[in-house]
């Protein structure tokens, strides 16, 4: 008995290390999921060891995808020459919500930061590079979180891209300094988009 009993709080402990789910909350979720095994945690647990296998980095733009290529990537309507820069995945995901970006991304993965040795490579904007003459960007949107390695970060890409000669915006209004994109709302985040402005 106490070998189901540790097998329980051992699936409470890794649910406690989920973003957002503390030690109660973890227990009260997986309590909900026994309870429920069969027709949520038995499908869950099965999607979740599906992505497990097939999940990976789309090699284009960095997204989170089951496939080689994203959705985004591969549909020819988000082809308009327009191209989002994000940190993260949870950036890109955020934009996404708000329906009112119609282009494509590029996922960074973090910001510059000499003191985590994490430079221009490390965050693929030589390949940013390509992509603009690759796909005939005509404008590089900065979505980079208002904080200081974001702002430090969108400084250098506009620098970097200016021979380029392609427009280079980030998000105006609506995000406010310090503040991160996968907290804000959807209007927010529409708001900033519309309003966007050369960088």
């Amino acid at each position: 008995m106490s070998g189901a009993r540790d097998e329980i709080e051992d699936l409470i402990a890794l649910m406690a290390r989920l973003p957002g789910l503390g030690p109660r909350s973890a227990r009260r979720a997986v309590l909900h999921l026994i309870r429920k095994r069969a027709g949520l945690m038995a499908p869950l647990a099965q999607m979740m060891g599906h992505v497990a296998d097939t999940a990976r980095e789309c090699a284009v733009c960095g997204n989170i995808s089951t496939g080689e290529i994203c959705d985004i990537c591969a549909d020819p309507r988000r082809a308009t020459g327009e191209l989002c820069v994000v940190e993260d995945v949870a950036d890109l995901w955020a934009m996404e919500r708000g329906h009112a970006f119609k282009g494509r991304y590029h996922v960074l993965g973090g910001t510059l930061s000499a003191l985590e040795a994490v430079g221009p490579e490390e965050l693929g904007i030589p390949k940013l590079l390509d992509r603009i003459g690759a796909e005939g960007v005509q404008e590089v949107i900065l979505a980079l979180n208002a904080t200081v390695e974001g702002q430090t970060t969108a400084h250098y890409i506009a620098e970097t891209l200016e021979p380029t000669g392609v427009r280079i915006t980030s998000l105006a209004q609506g995000v406010p300094i310090g503040g991160e994109l996968d907290y804000l709302d959807d209007g927010t985040i529409s708001a900033a988009l519309r309003a966007r402005r050369s960088f």
